[in-house]
Order: C-alpha cells, then sequence, then structure tokens
C-alpha cells in the first residue's frame, strides 16, 4: 500500500468537501485581548480581533492570573516532573483540588491535564469498573464522553438530546436492579442550548442512577459564584459527578471532576488517564486556583458579558444575519453550507481583520454549518458594529438568506 497515496486521497476529499481544517497563526497580545496578530505564510502579520475565543471572560490575560503563574515559575520552575503517582503531587495540584471541591459544593476533585481527558478517564474508568452498569448518554454529548463510554465497552443507550421523556422511557426497560449512569452536559457548546438539569436529575433518581453532568462551558461563567448552571440553579448537590475545564472561562488550561471522597478516590486508583499522564505544571495549577478565586468574589464581568452578548444578538437582528437563539454566551451564526461558511471565515480573517472558525461537518451536521461567534466583555461597540457590517457585506456576495426579524 502506497500510505502517502491514501493520506493525499483522504485530504483531498475534506478540501473538495469543504471539511479541511485550517488553523490560523496567531499570536495573543497580552493586555489587549481580544486582539491578536495573525502570521501569514510569508512572514508578514496584521492585527485581528478574535470571535471565536474559549477564553470566554478573558481571564487568561488577567493580572491576577499572570501573577500568580509568575510567582509558581519564580518557586516551583516549570514542569511538574512526571506523573502524579511517579513524581509526587505537587502543593499547587492539592490547592486547586480543594479550591474545585469548594467551588462544586463536593468532597473532593481531581485534576487532569485537559478537559479532554478528565471525561474520558473519569468516565472510561466508572463504566468499566462498575459491574454491568448501562450508561444513558445524551445524543449530542461531546466527543470526549463518547470515548469514555466507548472505552469502558459497557452497555449503552442513547437518549434524544435533552429529552428527559426519552430517557425515563430507555431506563425503564432495562432491569430495575441493573447499576445505571446518566452523562450529560449543561450547555451545549455548538448550538448553545442548556439541558433541564433538575429533570433529568428527577429520572435518574427515580431508577437509582449516576448523574454525571458535563459543566465545561458553564463554570465560570453562570451561578452566583461560577459554579456552573447547575449552582445556578441551585441543585449541584444532585449530581454525582461534576466535572469541568480550566481552559475556558477560567483561562488556563486542564479538566477536573468532582464529587464524593470515596468517587473521586476511586478514579484517582484506577484511571489510567490520570496515573499515567504528565501532571499540570505548578504555574498552570496556581493561575487556575487565582482565576477560580477571583470569579467566585467578582462576578460584575460575568453580567457584562451577558449585556456584551445581547448586544451581538440585537446587531447581526439589526442586519438580517440569522443567529440560532439559545438562553446562553454562544451565538451560531447559521451558514449552512461548508463551502460558503469556510469562504466567509477566510475572508474575514484576511480582508476585515476579524478570526472566527467555520464549524463544518463532523463537528455538527451536514447542512447545519455555522460560525460560532463568542462575544467577550472585552468587545467594544466599535467591534460589535464591524463585525456586523463585515458579516452582512459577505452574506450578500453570498447571497445567502436574511433572517426576518
Amino acid at each position: 500500500m502506497h500510505f502517502d497515496d491514501f493520506f493525499k486521497t483522504e485530504l483531498n476529499k475534506l478540501h473538495e468537501a469543504g471539511n479541511y481544517r485550517v488553523f490560523a497563526d496567531l499570536e495573543r497580545k497580552a493586555g489587549e485581548f481580544p486582539r491578536a496578530l495573525r502570521y501569514r505564510e510569508d512572514g508578514s502579520a496584521h492585527e485581528v480581533t478574535v470571535w471565536c475565543s474559549n477564553d470566554y471572560l478573558g481571564m487568561g490575560q488577567h493580572p491576577d492570573v499572570i501573577g500568580a503563574m509568575h510567582s509558581a515559575i519564580d518557586s516551583n520552575g516549570t514542569g511538574a516532573g512526571g506523573t502524579r503517582n511517579i513524581s509526587g503531587t505537587n502543593h499547587h495540584h492539592v490547592v486547586l483540588e480543594k479550591e474545585l471541591a469548594d467551588l462544586h459544593g463536593k468532597e473532593a476533585a481531581l485534576i487532569f491535564s485537559s478537559g479532554y481527558v478528565s471525561n474520558w478517564a473519569a468516565l472510561g474508568t466508572l463504566l468499566a469498573k462498575i459491574p454491568n452498569v448501562i450508561c444513558y448518554t445524551d445524543a449530542l454529548n461531546h466527543a470526549s464522553m463518547i470515548e469514555g463510554i466507548r472505552h469502558s465497552r459497557c452497555e449503552k443507550r442513547i437518549f434524544r438530546h435533552n429529552d428527559q421523556k426519552h430517557l425515563e422511557k430507555l431506563m425503564a426497560q432495562d432491569d430495575p436492579n441493573t447499576p445505571k449512569l446518566v452523562a450529560f452536559e449543561s450547555v451545549y457548546s455548538m448550538d448553545g442550548d442548556i439541558a433541564p438539569i433538575e429533570a433529568i436529575c428527577d429520572v435518574a433518581d427515580q431508577f437509582g442512577a449516576l448523574k454525571y453532568i458535563d459543566e465545561v462551558h458553564a463554570v465560570g461563567m453562570y451561578g452566583p459564584r461560577g459554579g456552573g448552571v447547575a449552582e445556578r440553579e441551585g441543585i449541584m448537590q444532585r449530581l454525582d459527578v461534576i466535572e469541568g475545564t480550566l481552559g475556558k472561562a477560567f483561562g488556563v488550561m486542564g479538566g477536573y471532576i468532582t464529587g464524593s471522597k470515596e468517587l473521586i478516590d476511586f478514579v484517582r486508583s484506577f484511571a489510567s488517564g490520570f496515573i499515567f499522564s504528565t501532571a499540570l505544571p505548578p504555574a498552570i495549577a496556581a493561575g487556575a486556583c487565582a482565576s477560580i478565586r477571583h470569579l467566585k468574589e467578582n462576578r460584575e464581568i460575568s453580567d457584562l458579558h451577558k449585556e456584551k452578548v445581547c448586544q451581538v444578538r440585537a446587531a447581526l437582528d439589526a442586519r438580517g444575519i440569522p443567529h440560532m437563539p439559545n438562553p446562553s454566551h454562544i451565538v451560531p451564526v447559521m451558514v449552512g453550507n461548508a463551502a460558503k461558511c469556510k469562504w466567509i471565515s477566510d475572508i474575514m480573517l484576511d480582508e476585515y481583520g476579524i478570526y472566527v472558525q467555520p464549524i463544518n461537518y463532523p463537528t455538527v451536521p451536514v447542512g447545519t454549518e455555522r460560525l460560532r461567534i463568542t462575544p467577550t466583555p472585552y468587545h467594544s461597540a466599535e467591534d460589535i458594529a464591524h463585525l456586523a457590517a463585515s458579516l452582512c457585506d459577505l452574506w450578500s456576495q453570498c447571497a445567502l438568506a436574511r433572517q426576518v426579524a
């Protein structure tokens, strides 16, 4: 077999379908978020405004976070030295896990190298080790959750997205004595919709199931202390596992789970994704801790963020740019064509100084291609007006349908 020929053929298929992924070469400008330098292949650079960052609140450039990371590097050096199993747990890891447990009102927490790994390792371990367990998973759960469930080789049932009635029907069909786990998210990142958490908990409790929620797009954003949608709704205590990330609203990197002491210790003791992964650098843990503490006490930034989201939606409405309605901070601008979606993204970057990635298949179904816009508290009125005007120009050039108010 000529392997490179095979690779080339498959890549050409992506190009032809408009699904080939191109990563912009960006350099974030400290203190000027959401500005960045974009480097072209010829080595030249120009300033762009980032409209698709998951650093939702700009905490990646907050002075408290930067200061904590500098201090940790000065006192601890850079890397963690290896896995926690081999090199020992750094004190910054211990402090961060206590901070996370407190954030979610749980007894314990465990940090991982990423949100992807935390989902994969936690779900993969729980579902592989609990005898005969059945997993009930939302149809739109993230790839990391799907991989964890698949890795466990447990029996699974897929319930229709955010449909607690379908979940109840599926659970009622199985042996009531069989262990069960329900896995779902709070904020779904592509459509920006929010799960009926309490209703899903009611169904899960009816059948004695463990409840596992992914709050990666909600932590730091929602709730009186940034604990997520479950905190906002006053039901964190009903969730057995709350999983989150440090790489979005908290502005650094890493993932985590929180839960009872026994559950967390169980995952710590059996999860290969934890045992054999190099630990987060102490500086990352220190920065995350500073970010969490700041957002626990300072919620004004979250209120400002909500205002900016409303302003973006209003600006798009005024131009007839179709965007998916939802109750979250994510604004999916619907294009519905892979080639046009990528073309709009490329032109906005090259000619308008706006960076927003196209979201195409397989991330979203064919025909629902979109630009996923994530406003921040630091986008100005001028930024918003420029975004809306630029999209308006390109919408006309692509002869795309407008949204009627």
